[in-house]
């Protein structure tokens, strides 16, 4: 039994940060050998067969959809169910509504009436603004932390980041929630959540939201 001390990674090293892949050893071996990829192609001049994509997820160049380079998504887990996403969606929203409510009514900006006439201007925004900001902090902060809200954890599922799969930085994680989350707030509610959100099941070959195009974040399983 080995008395040498365990070895850890340093602690800014993100666990989930792809690596990058092993290099075949240079030089010898049998000529009818397979050889190895962008090693110069076949002993007889046959180029080998160009990669399915470019460098930049977001280039001009190859790669379905105008996505440029090697596919991003290799050594990533497989992207997440975009239903699974939506349900993620709603439990955050009812935990920080339930937030936004308890505040709301402490600072006296809740509008509870539905007479049009009796209205409180000054209430309401302050209540959209409150839900806003108590969004965008929540979504930021646990996305920029572990790359999971509490939802997408409960489900089995992170964020992150499309080139290297990473953990998005606070700055991504803020463009990230502001996208997703000031429109909800102030104009749209749930018409743009289920635009933005609802993206993701459309779209090719990534599965993004709006919020993640803008982003350029994924979502995949944990």
């Amino acid at each position: 039994m080995s008395t040498e001390p365990p070895q850890y990674p340093p602690p800014d090293d993100d666990p989930f940060k792809k690596q990058p892949p092993q290099q075949p050893p240079q030089g010898g071996g049998s000529p009818y050998d397979t050889p190895p990829p962008g090693g110069g192609g076949s002993p007889y001049g046959t180029p080998p067969p160009p990669p399915p994509y470019g460098g930049d997820p977001y280039g001009s160049a190859g790669g379905p959809g105008g996505y440029g380079g090697q596919d991003p998504l290799a050594g990533m887990p497989p992207l997440a169910d975009s239903g699974k996403r939506v349900l993620a969606r709603i439990i955050d929203m009812i935990l920080v509504g339930i937030v936004v409510g308890l505040l709301s009514w402490l600072f006296g900006t809740a509008e509870y009436d539905i007479d049009p006439d009796k209205v409180n201007t000054g209430k309401s925004f302050g209540q959209s603004l409150l839900a806003a900001v108590l969004y965008i902090a929540y979504d930021s902060f646990m996305i920029s932390k572990s790359g999971q809200t509490l939802g997408k954890k409960w489900l089995g599922m992170r964020v992150a980041n499309l080139n290297d799969g990473a953990t998005p930085t606070l700055q991504t994680a803020l463009a990230r929630a502001a996208v997703l989350w000031l429109p909800f707030a102030f104009c749209c509610a749930c018409i743009w959540t289920a635009i933005c959100g609802g993206w993701s099941f459309f779209d090719k070959p990534y599965k993004q939201g709006l919020h993640d195009k803008a982003a350029k974040t994924v979502v995949v399983s944990a």
